[in-house]
C-alpha cells in the first residue's frame, strides 16, 4: 500500500473546498439572476398597489395622530384640574392653619420673633440705664458747675467788698481826721466864747453810720449767695 503524508493530504482536502465553494457561487448568482428577472416584471404591478398602500397609511397615521392629539388634550385638561384642586385643597389647609407648609415656617417666625423680641427688651433697658446715666452726669455737672460758678461769685464779690471796705475805711480815716480837728477847733472857739458852759457829748460821726450799714449789707449779700449763717455780736 502507498504511504501518504499529511500535507499531502491537506492540500487535497483545500482544493476539494475550493470546488465545493465555486460551485456554491455558480447557483447563488444563477438564482439571482432568477429573481431579478421575476422582480422587473412585477415592478409594473407593485407600484399602484404601493400608491394605495401608502396614502391608506397616511390616512391611518392621520387618525392616529389625530386620536393621540385629542388624548393628549384631555390628559392635560384632567391634570389642570387635579392640580387645580389640589392647589384649592392645600389653601384651605393654610386659612385653616393646618398646612404643615405653613406650619413650620410659621414656628420659625415665630421664634425668631420670641428672640428678637427678647433682645429689643434687652436693648430698650441697656439705653434706659444709659440715659439715666447721662441724665445724672449732666445732673453732676450742672451741680458742679453751679457751685464753681457760685464759689466765683462770691469770691468776685468778696474781693469788690473789701476792696469797698477798704475805700471806706481810707475815707472814714480822713473824716475822722477832718472831723477831730473840726470839733477841736468848735470846742476852742465854744471855750473862748463860753468858758463856764459843761461839755457836750461828742455827736456820732456820719461815717460809723455809713459803715456799720455796709457792713450788715455784706452779711445779708454772703448769706444770700452761699448759705452760711454769720452771728455778729
Amino acid at each position: 500500500m502507498p504511504v501518504h503524508s499529511r500535507g499531502d493530504k491537506k492540500e487535497t482536502n483545500h482544493h476539494d473546498e475550493m470546488e465545493v465553494d465555486y460551485a456554491e457561487n455558480e447557483g447563488s448568482s444563477s438564482e439571482d439572476e432568477d429573481t431579478e428577472s421575476s422582480s422587473v416584471s412585477e415592478d409594473g404591478d407593485s407600484s399602484e398597489m404601493d400608491d394605495e398602500d401608502c396614502e391608506r397609511r397616511r390616512m391611518e397615521c392621520l387618525d392616529e395622530m389625530s386620536n393621540l392629539e385629542k388624548q393628549f388634550t384631555d390628559l392635560k385638561d384632567q391634570l389642570y384640574k387635579e392640580r387645580l384642586s389640589q392647589v384649592d385643597a392645600k389653601l384651605q389647609e393654610v386659612i385653616a392653619g393646618k398646612a404643615p407648609e405653613y406650619l413650620e415656617p410659621l414656628a420659625t417666625l415665630q421664634e425668631n420673633m420670641q428672640i428678637r423680641t427678647k433682645v429689643a427688651g434687652i436693648y430698650r433697658e441697656l439705653c434706659l440705664e444709659s440715659v439715666k446715666n447721662k441724665y445724672e452726669c449732666e445732673i453732676q455737672a450742672s451741680r458742679q458747675h453751679c457751685e464753681s460758678e457760685k464759689l466765683l461769685l462770691y469770691d468776685t464779690v468778696q474781693s469788690e467788698l473789701e476792696e469797698k471796705i477798704r475805700r471806706l475805711e481810707e475815707d472814714r480815716h480822713s473824716i475822722d481826721i477832718t472831723s477831730e480837728l473840726w470839733n477841736d477847733e468848735l470846742q476852742s472857739r465854744k471855750k473862748r466864747k463860753d468858758p463856764f458852759s459843761p461839755d457836750k457829748k461828742k455827736p456820732v460821726v456820719v461815717s460809723d453810720i455809713l459803715f456799720q450799714f455796709l457792713g450788715w449789707w455784706l452779711l445779708l449779700y454772703v448769706h444770700f449767695c452761699t448759705g452760711h449763717t454769720f452771728i455778729t455780736y
